[in-house]
């Protein structure tokens, strides 16, 4: 298998048109495991690694870091193999700096991270979520400064309106300050809002697109029942499991489920590898970034790297999930 490649919004950059995320490691997967989904990830030609300063999801504050310290060890011996991004902005640490896109968080945040990578430079660094306490002014400044040192190569940001998005693109040209090159919002067959605003802004600016949670944090699976949430999965996870439920877990979304896999069967496809194949069958999309607990979850989701999604199949699936396209999340 190997999966295609493309550039990152109008950057030189080339990456993998699926990313491995690696929030589950340190945490709901061991550092053995987790090595194990590196290996096979990597030996199907994904060459682009997402992570985090906050991860492992579910973990909390006590475990902050983790993830980056196993993707750091995996990584030694073969760092130029691959583009690596990580983000700031979640609360790290007890003081009440250790958090946001203040300069001085900002600064001591990269440095943390690059320790924890053991590396002297990511490809691309993020802001995890929009500081609004924070003058824009001196988060632009920041990250110019991070560029400018070489700590990382590009900046994009994560979980970002577009109306917010398009002030800090306004306000980097302004100031003649390091443009964002790429956003990574939230994007599936049952959350599509960001079609109508952030798409659009990306595709006109020439950003990257590099969305989250394709499969729904594992629900587009269909593994999922009605009643208690599936233990050992996301929407039991340690602090994060009340964010999963609140999202996904209700009868709507079963609902349409269930007709989304009546669809996918009629084609003979997996409802799996065709949700991945959805979110990259739109051309706003860069890479969509994928996610494993245990390395066998990633048989049917790199298969969506070589699918190519029928058109009448797409057309069907966007109408049965148009209901999505409406409503106001923050991210």
């Amino acid at each position: 298998m190997t999966i295609p490649t493309t550039r990152l919004g109008r950057t030189g950059l080339t990456v993998s048109r699926l990313c491995l995320g690696t929030m589950t490691f340190g945490f709901q997967t061991d550092e053995e495991t987790s090595r194990v989904i590196l290996d096979k990830a990597a030996a199907a030609g994904v060459n682009f690694l997402d992570t985090a300063d906050v991860y492992p999801l579910g973990g909390g504050l006590p475990t902050a870091g983790r993830t980056e310290e196993i993707v750091g060890r995996w990584l030694k011996g073969k760092r130029d193999r691959f583009i690596v991004a990580s983000k700031c902005v979640g609360r790290v640490g007890p003081n009440e700096w250790d958090q946001g896109a203040s300069r001085k968080h900002i600064l001591d945040a990269i440095d943390a991270s690059l320790r924890r990578l053991g590396t002297d430079y990511v490809d691309l660094y993020q802001l995890h979520s929009d500081d609004r306490d924070t003058p824009i002014d001196e988060t632009l400044e920041a990250l110019d400064v991070v560029v400018r040192s070489g700590k990382a190569r590009y900046i994009g940001v994560s979980n970002y309106l577009a109306y917010r998005l398009a002030r800090a693109l306004g306000r980097a040209e302004a100031r003649g300050l390091t443009r964002f090159v790429s956003v990574q919002p939230r994007y599936a067959l049952l959350f599509r809002e960001i079609e109508r605003e952030l798409l659009p802004l990306a595709q006109e600016e020439g950003l990257g697109v590099i969305p989250y949670n394709p499969l729904a944090g594992g629900f587009l699976t269909g593994k999922h029942r009605r009643g208690d949430p599936t233990p050992g999965t996301r929407f039991t996870l340690g602090t994060a499991a009340s964010n999963y439920q609140q999202r996904y877990w209700n009868e709507r979304a079963f609902a349409t489920v269930e007709k989304l896999q009546g669809l996918v069967a009629e084609a003979g496809q997996s409802l799996t590898t065709v949700a991945v194949a959805w979110v990259l069958a739109n051309p706003a999309i860069t890479s969509a970034i994928i996610g494993a607990s245990r390395p066998d979850q990633l048989d049917e989701t790199l298969a969506a790297g070589e699918l190519a999604l029928d058109p009448e199949l797409k057309a069907r699936l966007d109408e049965a999930t148009a209901e999505y396209r409406r409503g106001d999340a923050p991210r």
